[in-house]
């Protein structure tokens, strides 16, 4: 089999790429992986390895379909990683949000259409559906997203489920909820925080800290998304929770233990515009249809995500102050 990966150097995307090379995945410990990425500030070469046998790294833009015509003819299938990801960027510009997540989508569905590129995943988020003040989603649940982050994914799989009911394009569509674990960008809330009290430098949480989201484990979601890969339903979505539900303020809380740090290093800051609630998946399905379940207790992950970054500064630190030679600036960054 070959399997073209979209935005595979970035966190989650990478995360797949390395386990299923490393075998993680039966039945693909044959597979040839290439990964096409465009290396914007989220995407890094070093998150993949380096000369891997089976992988081929190309570095472009999906929304260029000159490239994925000529890119995807002799792969299988596709698994579609790419998009532009942080919540606060999309506040301040979604532009490039609109861009990437909608018409890199509409662009890639093309491409496999026009290239006979029988199987597709599309990877999205649990954001699509807003926020949910009691009860879990169900993947039928009506889509309401408040921010433009959320609204450019939840126009990618319409798109996606467009292609299915318009083309009979083989696409399944995953949303998951919160992920965490090695190699996540700094601009994200556990390795933002966890990084800034590495460095000494106070946390900000936003508003009251009662966000509740789920958590999940990045090599949890990965086993999930290979399972829909392999066994997932034509135009089916398929949500895929962590299971459990912390207020970020829980959050801040176990990483400041973790961390060897006091509560004097919170710093409160002024809410985000349209801050969801509450987030939380029904995962009934993925379980029922696919066996699939988290595998990783939250509190073994988040500790050993906290000991990643301890002992992998040398990653961390240029990703998180590109420009700063030394690694040793103190900007605070952003949380997700």
């Amino acid at each position: 089999m070959r399997l073209l990966v979209t935005g595979g150097a970035g966190f989650i995307g990478s995360h797949f790429v390395r386990t299923l090379l490393d075998g993680g995945y039966a039945g693909h410990e044959r597979t040839r992986v290439t990964v096409l990425d465009k290396l914007t500030y989220a995407g890094n070469r070093a998150n993949l390895p380096a000369s891997h046998p089976r992988l081929e790294f190309v570095r472009g833009d999906i929304c260029d379909l000159p490239l994925l015509m000529s890119l995807l003819p002799g792969h299988d299938a596709v698994v579609h990683f790419a998009a532009e990801s942080h919540v606060d960027r999309s506040v301040e510009s979604a532009a490039e949000f609109v861009r990437t997540n909608v018409g890199g989508t509409q662009t890639l569905l093309d491409a496999c259409l026009a290239t006979g590129v029988g199987r597709v995943v599309h990877v999205s988020t649990d954001e699509v559906y807003g926020s949910i003040a009691e009860g879990s989603w169900t993947e039928e649940w009506p889509l309401a997203p408040n921010s433009p982050y959320a609204a450019s994914k939840a126009a990618s799989d319409l798109m996606a489920r467009a292609y299915w009911r318009t083309h009979g394009l083989d696409v399944s569509i995953t949303r998951c909820s919160n992920n965490y674990g090695p190699y996540q960008h700094p601009e994200k809330l556990i390795p933002l925080f966890v990084t800034n009290l590495l460095e000494g430098v106070p946390v900000p949480l936003y508003g009251d800290g009662r966000n509740i989201r789920e958590w999940l484990h990045v090599d949890d979601h990965c086993r999930a998304i290979a399972l829909v890969l392999d066994k997932g339903r034509a135009g089916e979505v398929y949500n895929v929770g962590g299971g459990n539900e912390q207020t970020n303020l829980h959050i801040t809380e176990r990483l400041l233990d973790l961390c060897f740090a006091d509560r004097s290093m919170v710093r409160r800051v002024a809410d985000r515009k349209g801050h969801d609630l509450r987030y939380s998946l029904d995962e009934t399905r993925i379980r029922e249809e696919l066996g699939y379940a988290p595998r990783i207790p939250f509190e073994q992950g988040l500790a050993d995500t906290v000991a990643w970054y301890r002992d992998n500064t040398d990653w961390w630190k240029p990703v998180k102050h590109p420009g700063d030679d030394a690694g040793t600036g103190s900007r605070e960054g952003k949380r997700s």
